[in-house]
């Protein structure tokens, strides 16, 4: 399992907007605005599966999401703009009013399931 950079791009989904109506408090929106769409081919590279979590870091926060494949360039990935999003984001707007909501640079890695977790010395106990 590896490490890949690329350049996240915040979207607006059919899903996300649906959901929405219900609330942004829901599972459903919560979810939808959880997963990252990427390339097929960078899921190869990250040796993951569909439906699988990921760390997604960018130089103001990081965030572990869930991943699906999408058409698109290797490189490019897509997050509905939301409550995950918005912790990767930086508020500076360069006097725009607006943050860097397209073209942020991230790295992506697969999310280690807890048994695969470096030991740090504790112990499970029944």
């Amino acid at each position: 399992m590896g490490i890949i950079s690329g350049l996240l791009i915040t979207v607006r989904t059919g899903r996300q907007g649906a959901t929405m109506e219900n609330g942004k408090l829901t599972p459903e929106y919560l979810e939808e605005t959880s997963t990252l769409a990427i390339n097929p081919e960078d899921f190869a590279a990250l040796g993951m599966a569909p439906g699988q979590r990921a760390r997604l870091k960018s130089p103001d926060g990081e965030v572990i999401v869930t991943c699906r494949p999408t058409e698109g360039p290797r490189g490019l990935f897509f997050l509905p703009l939301g409550p995950t999003a918005s912790q990767l984001i930086s508020g500076e707007t360069h006097g725009t009013g607006v943050p860097d909501f397209k073209g942020l640079l991230v790295t992506l890695e697969p999310e280690l399931e807890f048994s695969q977790q470096t030991n740090l010395g504790g112990e499970i106990r029944k």
